[in-house]
């Protein structure tokens, strides 16, 4: 059996993705399809990552937690992170700066891109902090950009509080036990 290389494949851009049908993010040019709409705990797990993150951030009139929104990194790449925090000015179709924190919800169909090509995509862009929240498992590993411009590991969390720092004061405590649904 032969398997396509890359260059065999065909090379798409943010225009082509402005025409399909359905929830698809492209990465380097290649589509992948979402999943069917997230699971009522996925859904769970963010509506509770993003309420903590907006009343963390109420005294914060420079960042914002945002849903899922297109972020189009350049004419080949456009991605939708569960939850984000974007500190600055954003505004219009597509968010077109790098956030200071994604967290992305684990699924079956989603763990191997999530774990490895937008792991890579992510500290590639600058990403500061990228979570990975297992609701399986009930474990969010956390990652942490350093001077070198590595994501690395912080820990796991599942029920403790982690201090995120921000840019222009914005620093807070992020409460993981609060993300996951009541049994």
């Amino acid at each position: 059996m032969v398997l396509a290389q890359r260059q065999d494949l065909p090379c798409y851009r943010v225009s082509d993705y402005e025409q399909w049908q359905g929830d698809w993010e492209l990465i380097d040019g290649i589509p992948y399809a979402m999943s069917p709409a997230p699971n009522i705990a996925h859904q769970l797990i963010s509506a509770n990552i993003h309420g903590q993150l907006f009343q963390r951030l109420a005294h914060c009139c420079h960042c914002k937690p945002l849903l899922p929104v297109d972020w189009k990194i350049d004419d080949e790449t456009v991605v939708q992170p569960d939850n984000l925090v974007v500190c600055g000015k954003v505004s219009g179709q597509y968010l077109t700066k790098t956030p200071v924190i994604i967290f992305e919800i684990l699924s079956k169909s989603t763990a191997r891109k999530d774990q490895r090509l937008k792991f890579e995509l992510y500290q590639q862009e600058g990403v500061s902090y990228y979570i990975m929240v297992n609701p399986e498992s009930g474990i969010a590993k956390l990652f942490r950009r350093n001077r070198d411009g590595w994501l690395i590991k912080e820990g796991d969390f599942s029920h403790e509080t982690y201090p995120f720092k921000l840019p222009q004061g914005c620093d807070f405590e992020f409460n993981f036990a609060a993300i996951w649904p009541e049994s």
